[in-house]
């Protein structure tokens, strides 16, 4: 017998031992996924002068599939399907390595490294123009305090050629860890532009393009470094990760609310938030000052505007030192009384915590006089 099938009651797996492939069928015996002959692939590899394996694997999608999922990201897109990803944790972005398919199932991949989704292996390095662009001085908050920073601009230009047209999933990378500019401009066509304070390091955009050379402009920091990965979009799902133990991934039979009810179940069941927890939360890069803060919390009151939880963000500790976990009595003479002013409003009070421990903490100092600390 070439093939063997697992059945549970909503989900059936076959092996195929010749093609060495699984494809799972749903109740009715509907298929719902499959993996491409060929597509899993599992090489020696050593990352940081450990030894490891980078992995792959590679799903057949059904033309009319839809996919949603992979986290929160800033390219818009809410159908994935086809779409380059690069599954990165930073400040605005937060990888989730899962999708939910339309055709009734959902599919964890089991790996807490870096993961790239539908990764493209082709690209072209951009070389920056011969002119710097303009230079602007703007006001940023840093941990010191108030200062001001001088961002520099530039333009990077380059030209591929692709020997045939069609749908391409394209993933321009600027080079740096973080960005505030993605502009991308193919042919003259602006294909994406956002500025904004807390961009990830990578955009992904689905564009239209005829066969033949293509002249590509891009716009960012003068320090930036811009290469554009580009491939054909087709209906193929494929997940790529450079540091694995194995290939490891969980599909989940059923449409939405059972496909997140089983993911709860595997990953472990996460306490619902309080109601209260549901409504409005008032968050803005920082207050300043504790009559500052309760100042807005009694306007929206004043205002009979809907206000749930207010958040204190960064720099309170004042004197005390980055994640002192102490409000500086200078801006908060009376944090106590502070919470206690929220309460009597029906206002809870959200700290954001900004985590440091190094030896010149608190915390880090009682960890060292006990022979705690671990650099």
């Amino acid at each position: 017998d070439d093939e063997l099938t697992l059945s549970l009651e909503k989900i059936s797996v076959i092996v195929d031992k010749q093609k060495e492939t699984l494809r799972f069928t749903d109740q009715n015996g509907h298929l719902i996924l499959q993996e491409k002959e060929g597509g899993r692939q599992i090489t020696h590899s050593t990352v940081q002068g450990e030894p490891t394996f980078a992995i792959e694997q590679q799903f057949l999608s059904l033309p009319e599939e839809y996919l949603y999922g992979t986290g929160q990201f800033q390219d818009g897109y809410l159908n994935i399907k086809g779409l380059t990803r690069r599954l990165t944790q930073v400040n605005t972005q937060i990888s989730i390595p899962f999708i939910l398919s339309s055709k009734g199932y959902g599919l964890l991949w089991h790996n807490y490294g870096l993961t790239d989704f539908n990764p493209a292996d082709q690209k072209v390095e951009l070389t920056p123009m011969t002119r710097e662009g303009t230079t602007v001085t703007v006001n940023v908050t840093s941990s010191g305090g108030p200062t001001q920073e001088v961002r520099v601009s530039n333009g990077f230009s380059a030209s591929f050629e692709i020997p045939e047209g069609g749908k391409y999933a394209l993933l321009l990378d600027v080079g740096q860890s973080m960005s505030r500019k993605h502009y991308l401009n193919i042919d003259g066509k602006n294909i994406i532009d956002v500025t904004n304070g807390w961009l990830p390091p990578t955009s992904s955009v689905i564009v239209d393009l005829e066969a033949g050379k293509h002249e590509v402009l891009v716009q960012g920091n003068k320090n930036d470094k811009p290469i554009l990965f580009y491939k054909l979009a087709t209906d193929e799902t494929t997940f790529r990760s450079p540091v694995a133990e194995a290939i490891d991934y969980t599909v989940f039979a059923g449409f939405g609310d059972d496909v997140i009810s089983s993911y709860r179940q595997l990953s472990g069941a996460a306490p619902m938030m309080p109601q209260w927890a549901l409504g409005y939360i008032h968050c803005r890069e920082r207050f300043k000052t504790q009559e500052e803060l309760l100042s807005v919390a009694r306007k929206f009151r004043e205002r009979k505007l809907p206000l749930d939880v207010i958040v204190q963000d960064w720099l309170y500790w004042g004197k005390y030192g980055w994640n002192a976990m102490r409000f500086d009595e200078t801006n908060y003479p009376d944090a106590t009384q502070m919470v206690k002013d929220l309460h009597a409003m029906d206002v809870r009070l959200m700290i954001s915590v900004w985590s440091k421990v190094d030896t010149t903490s608190a915390i880090g100092k009682q960890l060292t006089a006990n022979g705690a600390y671990i650099p």
